[in-house]
């Protein structure tokens, strides 16, 4: 059964709590890795396997989505380490387009952030599955039971609390598994070993004082009484349309909980689901192989200035060697190594089913929403591009480096980095971006993996938005009448600049039938 063979996922939070060390504390107890390197700035830290990037290194951030694989108890675990910064909101929104379930880090410091918010609001949108981790527990917060009302009253889900803390910061001494009936106790920086784990089905065991003394086995009776009177127990058709999260504590960084989060995450996680294509929807369990190209990226190895288009399998078997239907080309395309990822490891493989991430060496053939499959015309949806809240003119500050210049920003594009428009009577091309952060990494990349220097100047559009019209002739009238403001984006699509959205909104106001779109499918 396809079901039980992949987990594919994708890990969100707010940038700093503790996503990216989260993802290299599973790869470590997945067995992928002997040694997890916390994510700090600075060079004197380990780096961790998921950022691989100069900037992220330098900055201590993640900026792309990052693949990692692992086998665990009989399943293939994918993981997808996304960016939590908004600057690279684009990239995020477009990996959780390939998961069939997410795994949400909350900080217990601070609780429910910002970006927690909006990433929670995609998947309750697309009915992702979420199992939330609260980190950082080994540090003084948020009690528990405020920071399960923060999550359900913040993010709009019911909680399931399958395991409960024992003390808090400096007097936190492990939590008490709900989901195995296990007490585990906490060591500060140390790994997390089976004589620390200590079976307690009956929580009127004497065994319980004797480990974590009268006080906290009291209170931790009470909790535990009350909180099973007020959560409901966990339901796994309510966690598969993303409206009840299972809620784990411990801490990432000194390798607690995490083993009891994926052990419980590997039995209860949903395998492949069906995706949804323009005319039908797509089960994993057909035949037939589809799948789609949701993130490209140009020299993951400075050495070797490849190109790899990560690839989604829907249904069916993929096949080296075999020849597959390009479809928006309609080509054929075959390859020769197809890559299973470990960060920046790659491996090849002979074949890949539903749910696994591939990597396909690309010379220029794919854009980031292509779809391949064994010849039937179908067209995946639902991978976004959202419209910039920055405009820039790009200016290359060295003639003689026109070409590499030109590559890159064009590579970039496909990438997803940079959306570039031209408009339509000036020729002239604007670059555009969703946060500032992204400008410096246009820089940074442009100068490093094409040696291509250049400079931002400023122009008077704030917004933007995609146009259409069921009728041609009010899009011919609106292109007509604000000529100056109109662009095309690099597939061909018509999209209006405005100086303010006070502006776009009184305008489009006027043209009545004409549709205007925030985001666009990327066809």
């Amino acid at each position: 059964m396809i079901e039980n063979k992949r987990l594919t996922f994708a890990i969100i939070s707010h940038p700093d709590a503790g996503k990216t060390t989260m993802t290299e504390k599973l790869l470590l107890f997945g067995g992928a890795i002997h040694a997890a390197g916390a994510v700090k700035s600075g060079k004197s830290a380990r780096k961790t396997v998921s950022d691989f990037m100069e900037m992220e290194k330098n900055r201590g951030i993640s900026i792309s989505t990052s693949v990692m694989g692992f086998d665990y108890r009989d399943r293939k675990v994918n993981i997808l380490d996304t960016p939590g910064h908004a600057d690279f909101s684009e990239d995020t929104y477009r990996t959780l387009t390939a998961v069939d379930s997410t795994l949400m880090v909350i900080d217990s410091v601070k609780g429910v952030e910002e970006r927690t918010r909006k990433l929670c609001e995609i998947c309750r949108m697309r009915k992702t599955p979420i199992i939330t981790f609260v980190n950082k527990f080994d540090r003084e917060g948020k009690e528990a039971v405020e920071l399960l009302d923060e999550i359900e009253a913040e993010l709009n889900v019911t909680v399931c609390p399958m395991s409960w803390p024992v003390g808090q910061g400096k007097a936190f001494k492990g939590v008490y598994s709900l989901y195995e009936k296990r007490l585990i106790l906490f060591s500060a920086h140390g790994v997390q070993d089976e004589q620390d784990v200590i079976e307690i089905s009956d929580l009127n065991n004497p065994e319980l004082n004797d480990r974590i003394g009268d006080y906290e086995a009291n209170k931790l009776r009470e909790e535990l009484e009350l909180i099973t009177q007020v959560y409901p127990d966990f339901d796994q058709e309510l966690y598969n349309h993303g409206e009840l999260t299972p809620v784990f504590f411990g801490s990432a960084i000194n390798n607690f909980g995490i083993r009891e989060l994926l052990d419980c995450f590997v039995d209860i996680a949903p395998g492949p689901g069906e995706f949804e294509t323009e005319g039908r929807m797509v089960k994993p369990d057909e035949k037939s192989f589809s799948g789609f190209i949701f993130k490209i990226h140009a020299n993951l190895d400075p050495r070797h200035r490849d190109r790899l288009a990560f690839m989604r399998i829907v249904s069916g078997e993929f096949e080296k060697n075999h020849t597959y239907t390009h479809v928006r080309t309609g080509k054929g395309y075959k390859t020769s190594n197809p890559t299973a990822f470990m960060a920046q490891s790659r491996n090849i493989v002979d074949s890949a089913i539903p749910g696994d991430i591939i990597g396909l060496h690309d010379t220029g053939t794919f854009k980031i929403g292509d779809t391949l499959t064994e010849g039937e015309m179908i067209q995946y949806k639902g991978i976004p591009s959202f419209a910039p809240q920055i405009f820039r003119t790009v200016v290359n500050k060295d003639p003689l480096k026109d070409k590499q210049f030109n590559k890159g920003l064009e590579q970039l594009a496909e990438e997803g980095v940079v959306q570039i428009f031209t408009k339509v009577v000036t020729k002239q091309k604007l670059i555009g971006v969703v946060g500032s952060l992204q400008l410096d990494v246009i820089q940074h990349r442009l100068l490093h993996e094409y040696k291509a220097t250049c400079i931002f100047e400023p122009v008077d559009f704030q917004t933007a938005c995609w146009i259409n019209a069921p009728d041609k002739a009010v899009i011919d009238k609106f292109v007509g009448e604000n000529q100056n403001k109109i662009a095309l984006d690099v597939r061909g699509q018509l999209i209006y600049l405005a100086p303010s959205r006070w502006m776009l909104d009184r305008t489009v106001e006027d043209y009545k039938g004409l549709k205007y779109y925030f985001t666009s499918d990327m066809k």
